[in-house]
């Protein structure tokens, strides 16, 4: 089963430049989007054709901003818009789906950097998801969470470790709550099978940092612990352009 996540920066900006020729291309069996900014009744029919997926969108309040939406050639066994948090289900930020052998969870999760109460919205964010996938894992089920993160690991994970100490991304108490990911039992399924630095999900448009590699590792498939061996494969798709950010994928058995 080939999962893929890709923060696509506006679905209707994304379908311009290969997006739908990449979906009919890929033969995915899940496809995760972030960031789609968009409501069904601003999408072109050519967006909205299923192109042999069923389709889940959860769209934020405010329009053209955050939102999700996620495509599966088999019908999942269940799904559920958002966490069941109004201040975060208000923003259109996750999706949940069930299939056979796992719960996935595709998320959008917020972004720091506005200012305080934006980060502080962010962690507890962070905080709220955790508890809700430890009592998942504590029932027995599996869970996978794909999405863009916002947040940078590790210093292999961006370009310039050293001039982002400071800013949203890369702060140490962002790097601590993925640490506290990792201390419940949650594996980085990239890192189960690549640890050469310098693979990137996302460049800022700015400066040509694509073009010199200037970017952060933001967008990951995390899963429980005792999933680990289910998993055949995960990668950063960098050659697929469209976005920002890039696709990234996972595979499993």
């Amino acid at each position: 089963m080939k999962l893929y996540s890709w923060n696509v920066n506006g679905i209707r900006a994304a379908a311009k430049k290969g997006f739908l020729e990449w979906l009919d291309s890929i033969n995915g069996d899940v496809i995760c989007l972030q960031e789609t900014k968009a409501h069904a009744d601003q999408l072109s029919k050519d967006i909205l054709e299923d192109h042999g997926y069923h389709t889940i969108w959860h769209s934020a309040e405010k329009r053209g901003y955050s939102s999700v939406a996620t495509f599966c050639k088999e019908k999942p066994l269940y799904e559920q818009i958002g966490l069941g948090i109004d201040r975060f289900d208000r923003e259109g930020r996750v999706i949940i789906t069930e299939h056979e052998n796992f719960l996935l969870y595709n998320i959008y999760f917020p972004n720091g950097q506005r200012d305080q109460e934006r980060l502080d919205y962010k962690m507890e964010f962070y905080e709220e998801l955790l508890e809700i996938l430890n009592e998942q894992v504590e029932s027995g089920n599996n869970v996978v969470v794909a999405g863009d993160w916002n947040t940078a690991h590790k210093e292999i994970d961006l370009a310039r470790p050293k001039d982002n100490v400071k800013n949203s991304g890369f702060l140490p108490e962002e790097r601590a709550m993925l640490d506290k990911y990792v201390e419940n039992g949650y594996v980085d399924t990239f890192r189960l099978f690549h640890r050469e630095p310098d693979r990137y999900s996302w460049w800022t448009y700015r400066m040509g940092a694509r073009e010199r590699n200037v970017g952060w590792r933001i967008d990951y498939f995390w899963i429980n612990e005792s999933f680990v061996e289910n998993v055949i494969d995960a990668d950063i798709h960098d050659d697929v352009m469209g976005s920002d950010h890039c696709p990234v994928s996972l595979e499993v058995k």
